[in-house]
């Protein structure tokens, strides 16, 4: 029974190609939350230990399989990808904003950086890393955008709380040196 749940997991998302509902997952194999956790991780310690050429990539949310870095430079090898067109100054800082202060607005945003940040905003969304996630109870309801999946993809990471403290970045102010 557990090989066939594997590989039916491993079936749908190999076919889907994207990330993956969990809660999709389990109306599909008729398995609960505490389940599909097991089951999940189960897989994803196998897949570790083979040092598999596709590992598991879980989110609080979702679970995709993906490509494993281990073996990255043989498929770089083969497929030479183009370059990916690098973000912006302005992007990532307003990235940023958005990760360590979501939900968030563009004027949240624009009072943090002191410029505009509508096209910086647009980008992100046309590229998935925010999305928009509702409207502020205050004057005008203004949108609030906060980070997707494709943003803990594109960094690296599983879940927000694993960004580094804000803290230890904002009072560091660079010491001036003095002549000797």
């Amino acid at each position: 029974m557990q090989d066939q749940r594997f590989s039916a997991i491993e079936c749908i998302l190999f076919v889907s190609g994207e990330p993956v509902s969990l809660v999709q997952l389990q109306r599909a194999l008729d398995m609960t939350g505490i389940e599909m956790n097991a089951v999940i991780h189960q897989m994803e310690e196998l897949y570790r230990q083979e040092e598999r050429g596709v590992q598991l990539y879980i989110t609080d949310d979702t679970v995709q399989l993906v490509s494993n870095r281990k073996y990255a430079g043989y498929v770089e090898e083969l497929l030479q990808p183009a370059q990916t067109k690098s973000f912006s100054q302005a992007m990532l800082e307003t990235l940023s904003i958005v990760a360590y202060r979501q939900p968030v607005t563009r004027s949240d945003i624009e009072a943090v950086r002191g410029v505009r940040c509508d096209y910086s905003v647009s980008q992100l969304l046309k590229l998935g890393l925010i999305q928009e996630m509702g409207r502020r109870d205050s004057v005008g309801r203004p949108m609030t955008f906060g980070t997707t999946d494709a943003f803990l993809r594109q960094f690296g990471i599983h879940s927000i709380e694993e960004l580094p403290e804000y803290g230890s970045f904002a009072a560091d102010e660079p010491e001036e040196q003095t002549e000797s």
